[in-house]
């Protein structure tokens, strides 16, 4: 892809505060065409295959941590919306993991973290949960004959600030393909005063900021849908909606019952333990959220350590624990004392191929969002 304006998250970001699931307005969305793309094209392979990013055994039900850490070296033309569709990722989630890094140029041969190693959210291992901090879904599926379980997990969009994604926990009610989104009268109004006048509903096709399948919720008026702009996956940028790469929902359509359990959580600092280390998962909180993050802190990390499946005898390095929350890379980090620095631990994550596709048929080029 060729270089996108720098200023695109801004723009992205910078809607009309609305209410609820149902203000989308598809007519932001500017789509440039790029040169035609042979259907057989592949990215060179230098080594290692990428590892797997969106299902994951679990090896018992007390597990807290899935996934590796992996390492891709950026070509010139790519960009992070480029990687974050091609590994399951979302863009925040790219930004967080690589803060040095320039989003929209990265640079030719630059080492790009992909943040691809998970603390599962602190709620039951059951139906799907999402954890909004994290802008992830994650779906733990039924025991197979065997007894053995699995969760895969999705980068999600969430709400803006204003009109965040509410917590709680509720149930998929129906399912439905191809949508008709009905604009409300208020979102009318308000593009009608701007001058940009909406239809009353928008039929299925590619105008649909719904995309092609939506899973409604118990919560009125809040959806879990595919997305006719994937560039905002991992981002804020619904009025409450969670919405997913278009692929990623349509599994989840086909494959989730109607009746199974969702549960939403807000939690930014997550602790787990791996391999005889202890983990913490440090993301910014949202910006709503008016907890008291570094309170709250000590006690998790007690309790991690009351609940620590091997016998430990070092503790949680105060200095490191400080670091990592600063830092909010988005990355489960090892705390206890004697552990290595941070970028010695990263220098240790898998490298692995750049798999993009170039050039993308179409460059999604947003000039503002309005946001489900």
């Amino acid at each position: 892809m060729g270089i996108l304006n720098r200023h695109l998250l801004l723009m992205l970001l910078s809607c009309a505060v609305l209410g609820g699931c149902t203000s989308v307005q598809p007519e932001m969305l500017e789509l440039v065409e790029e040169p035609a793309v042979d259907e057989q094209y592949v990215t060179y392979v230098t080594g290692t295959p990428p590892l797997v990013t969106d299902r994951f055994l679990l090896d018992s039900p007390e597990q807290e941590i899935v996934g590796e850490l992996q390492v891709i070296e950026a070509r010139y033309e790519d960009t992070f919306v480029d990687i974050a569709r091609a590994y399951n990722l979302g863009f925040d989630e790219l930004v967080e993991a690589n803060p040095e890094v320039d989003p929209w140029l990265p640079g030719e041969g630059t080492r790009v973290i992909l943040p691809t190693q998970f603390i599962l959210p602190n709620a039951p291992h059951e139906g799907i949960v999402i954890n909004l901090a994290s802008k992830r879904l994650f779906w733990y599926l039924p025991a197979d004959d065997d007894g053995a379980r699995a969760v895969m997990t999705f980068p999600i969009g969430i709400g803006l600030q204003g009109t965040a994604t509410p917590t709680g926990i509720t149930t998929i009610t129906q399912k439905v393909q191809d949508p008709v989104w009905f604009v409300p009268a208020a979102i009318r109004a308000e593009y009608a005063a701007e001058g940009n006048p909406l239809p009353r509903q928008v039929l299925p096709g590619p105008d649909n900021p719904l995309g092609k399948h939506v899973l409604l919720l118990g919560m009125p008026s809040y959806l879990i849908h595919g997305t006719n702009r994937p560039a905002g996956v991992g981002m804020r940028v619904s009025h409450g909606c969670v919405r997913l790469f278009p692929e990623n929902i349509e599994l989840l359509y086909n494959e989730v019952p109607v009746g199974e359990k969702v549960t939403i959580v807000d939690q930014p600092w997550l602790a787990g333990w791996r391999d005889n280390r202890l983990y913490l998962e440090a993301h910014q909180p949202l910006k709503d959220d008016i907890r008291d993050w570094p309170g709250i802190l000590p006690g998790m990390l007690d309790n991690a350590m009351a609940n620590a499946p091997y016998k430990v005898a070092s503790r949680p390095d105060r200095a490191r624990v400080t670091a990592i929350t600063a830092d909010s890379r988005g990355i489960p980090l090892p705390v206890l004392r004697g552990e290595p620095a941070t970028r010695r631990y990263l220098n240790t994550a898998v490298v692995v191929n750049n798999v993009i596709v170039f050039p993308p048929m179409i460059r999604q080029q947003v000039a503002r969002e309005s946001p489900d």
